[in-house]
């Protein structure tokens, strides 16, 4: 059975784990190895479970421990070309990853990687480069969007196809606009290379979810410029519209931003 985890999704540090009986899959490595360690084990599970580890992009509350997970455990690394130069930029990653451990995805073209197929796509976001992932595994589409601008009509198809989905709701405009940031910051909050609020976001999954999506997490909300239940809500609020009916439609929950989820058994 597939089963997912999320450690924590803010800009304090991004963690999801994707796994089966015999295989499992990081996606973004932005907590403490410490930390994850004692996570992992109050769940039964170890770090030597892992056997891929997927970036999404560059900025550090993704990419803090990923040098010091890959030395560790001896685990390959995939990123795009450019990712991996920024991560070897990124002066808050201080272990580097080994050269031997780098492996390039490319956007749009599938990988294999044991029990799972693995399609990074393009996301807009100002990092060097950014990606979301669909990852089939066991009858099971699942698919990540964080970090995310604007819903191009890329990041649509992919929507389209997700039966369980994460999904950025980073902020609440009105909060922004009225809260503590410099007025630049707001600016690139909110442009097309910034963060999804918590309307588009509710906008994107009603316009684009297929019949039978069954679970969707709302993912690194602002501390600052949100709060889960108006995240919630609002979501909730514009999928009504649509005529989704939370609850019965699909299953909703916001991602915490510094704890670990429970575990969610994945099902066909």
């Amino acid at each position: 059975m597939l089963k997912f985890i999320s450690f924590g999704s803010g800009s304090s540090g991004n963690c999801y784990y994707l796994y089966t009986e015999t295989e499992g899959l990081i996606i973004d490595i932005g907590v403490g190895i410490r930390t994850l360690k004692k996570q992992f084990r109050d769940f039964g599970l170890s770090l030597s479970s892992i056997h891929y580890v997927l970036i999404t992009h560059d900025h550090a509350d993704h990419i803090k421990s990923v040098g010091s997970l890959s030395h560790e455990y001896h685990l390959p690394i995939y990123a795009t070309e450019k990712v991996h130069a920024g991560i070897d930029r990124n002066y808050c990653v201080q272990r580097k990853l080994p050269p031997a451990m780098k492996r390039r995805v490319v956007p749009g073209e599938p990988l294999e990687l044991g029990a799972f197929r693995v399609t990074p796509f393009s996301v807009p976001h100002d990092a060097s480069e950014n990606v979301g992932y669909q990852i089939e595994a066991e009858g099971i589409t699942f698919c990540i969007i964080t970090d995310v601008g604007a819903i191009t009509d890329e990041v649509k198809t992919y929507i389209q196809r997700a039966d369980y989905l994460v999904i950025e709701a980073n902020h609440d405009e009105e909060m922004l606009m009225h809260g503590p940031y410099p007025y630049p910051l707001k600016e690139r909050i909110q442009s097309t290379t910034g963060h999804l609020s918590n309307k588009d976001c509710g906008v994107a999954i009603a316009e684009n979810m297929k019949e039978g999506l069954k679970h969707v997490w709302l993912c690194h909300l602002s501390e600052e410029n949100n709060h889960p239940e108006l995240a919630r809500k609002t979501v909730e609020t514009i999928l009504r519209q649509y005529g989704i009916v939370v609850g019965k439609d699909l299953e909703m929950e916001v991602l915490k931003r510094n704890t670990p989820t429970g575990i969610y058994e994945l099902q066909v």
